[in-house]
């Protein structure tokens, strides 16, 4: 109810053309169904729960500006909704514009401090074996086939096919020897091969081809084997073998887990194993003004809430780093482009400092990695923080005061670099050398001016106690994905598939968002720690 008090009108059929066609029968209000959308994730309800607090619950029919005896409708309504809202590329439509009506009402503003963080999201599939995905691949194929094109299966296969994949292959017993397990995975191949070849045959239905389940085939088929000649030119079926000894299976990032979800992909993360996806969250976390006291214009509310501006969802296999520009984008898009943007500490490169600064003027707040070479491993000796390097003259001068006699730039692995080295008649007598390398002369690698001056501005400030203090900040959003996870249940994707997932995760930021709302509306902020009873009880009162 105080959604509709607070913010007015959030969401108008304006926005859901671009999902909803302009001819046909009225339906329901497209901006109705958002909201219930939204609080469905709030309260974290199946799609058959809300379709029921709908028809019961006056609070959600006063939100929705319907008649007390409003019959509601189906719950499959909601499943269309979604699969619209994915069709028509509106997965970002309930958060955007919730907050474009936060920015009116001055709840949200620019150029603040924001920080984001990452979390893992177990893809709504089982895990498979290579064996189980071949099997279950191809009795996925074949149930699809099944029941859009019964008669030309049958004409294609014969009993002998139903015994085999006629049941689930986690309800099957597999052969325990290894010996079997190999000539079942080569059955799989072979059978699978014969029903691409029919699908594909010049006589069989065009369409069938187009079917998801034969395009999991295709694809899955593709990864896992590979057919050759033999002497007598007949042709083999291979399973495709790791490398060396193999001819290569592809890479995690590009290999598929399910037939069911053909974007989830094998993810890990510091010591964190998982199929499925990844969701970045950024939020603002602006200090409180100088001179509140930590609240806002109305007292009575306490301090603004921190409130997610951006929810990024990805494969498992990208790095969160690779992710910093594209948020900075988007960021941008809703002019919402932080002045400070706290980062996990993935690390973020030099180059990614540089064009932060340079792009969109934010400053990155995170911990780079430190010199890793051998004298600063071992904390003694001449690191590259004890040299001085010139650009100017291109000349860098080593701790003995002895300069460099090359300058050469060069390319290391795809990167700008300049090698600046010392001359052997120089470092062999040196009375340091010890402390300096165990090889013939020093060489250092330096990046492009631009980054080296950015990469070591950022290192000496992130070891003064102010940069210490404005880095705490960071750990908040720790309790952002704890809530996300245990109040909108997005530890485990509710849907298949990116598209829908990334809806997932928009729809659940933007109930959030309500949530913290809710508690400044009525003056309750969230507990920002955990208390016990003994620490809530008022001694002042005994005194």
């Amino acid at each position: 109810m105080r959604i509709r008090d607070e913010l007015g009108q959030v969401y108008d059929d304006g926005r859901f053309t671009a999902a909803f066609g302009v001819r046909g029968r009225p339906g329901i209000s497209p901006a109705q169904l958002m909201i219930v959308t939204v609080l469905q994730f709030a309260d974290n309800l199946g799609d058959r729960a809300a379709a029921d607090a709908v028809r019961d619950r006056m609070t959600w029919k006063y939100a929705l500006g319907l008649e007390l005896d409003d019959p509601g409708f189906d719950a499959s309504v909601l499943t269309e909704f979604r699969a619209r809202l994915v069709e028509g590329d509106l997965s970002s439509l309930a958060l955007d514009a919730l907050l474009q009506r936060l920015m009116e009402l001055k709840l949200i503003k620019p150029r603040g401090r924001q920080r984001t963080d990452s979390t893992h999201v177990l893809a709504a599939i089982r895990q498979l074996s290579r064996l189980e995905l071949a099997g279950e691949t191809l009795r996925a194929a074949l149930e699809a086939l099944s029941a859009a094109a019964p008669d030309w299966l049958t004409s294609m296969i014969d009993a002998s096919w139903a015994e085999v994949y006629g049941a689930r292959i986690d309800n099957l017993r597999l052969p325990d020897s290894k010996t079997r397990r190999d000539e079942l995975m080569l059955q799989y191949g072979r059978d699978g091969y014969h029903l691409l070849e029919a699908v594909g045959h010049r006589h069989a239905p065009p369409w069938l081809v187009q079917i998801p389940a034969v395009q999991a085939l295709r694809l899955i088929w593709i990864q896992q084997f590979y057919r050759d000649t033999d002497g007598t030119g007949r042709q083999q079926v291979r399973r495709r073998d790791p490398a060396p000894d193999g001819d290569g299976v592809p890479p995690t990032r590009d290999r598929i887990a399910s037939p069911y979800d053909l974007h989830a992909r094998y993810g890990t993360k510091r010591d964190t194993r998982w199929h499925g996806y990844k969701v970045h969250f950024t939020e603002t976390c602006d200090p409180p003004a100088p001179g509140t006291s930590g609240t806002s214009p109305d007292r009575r509310r306490g301090e603004h809430p921190n409130l997610i501006t951006n929810v990024v969802t990805t494969a498992a296999t990208v790095a969160d780093t690779a992710m910093t520009a594209t948020i900075h984008d988007q960021l941008a898009g809703k002019n919402l482009t932080p002045a400070e943007h706290l980062l996990d500490s993935g690390y973020p490169s030099a180059e990614l400092i540089v064009s932060a600064a340079h792009d969109h003027g934010i400053t990155l707040v995170a911990p780079l990695l430190t010199d890793n070479s051998a004298q600063a491993r071992a904390g003694h000796g001449y690191d590259k923080a004890a040299f001085t390097f010139d650009y100017d003259t291109r000349r860098g001068t080593c701790p003995q005061g002895r300069t460099s006699s090359s300058w050469s730039p060069c390319q290391t692995r795809g990167t700008d670099t300049i090698i600046v080295a010392w001359a052997a008649t120089t470092c062999q007598p040196c009375p340091a050398r010890q402390l300096c390398t165990t090889a013939t002369r020093r060489k250092i690698g330096l990046q492009p001016r631009a980054i080296h001056e950015a990469l070591t501005t950022a290192r000496h400030l992130q070891t003064t106690d102010q940069w210490k203090t404005t880095y705490q900040a960071r750990a908040g959003v720790e309790g952002t994905i704890r809530q996300a996870t245990h109040v909108t249940g997005i530890r485990t994707a509710r849907y298949r598939g990116l598209p829908k997932t990334s809806l997932e995760h928009h729809l659940a930021a933007t109930s959030l968002n309500i949530i913290r709302l809710d508690q400044y509306w009525t003056g309750r902020p969230l507990d920002r720690t955990r208390t016990t009873h003994l620490q809530r009880l008022d001694f002042t009162l005994a005194a």
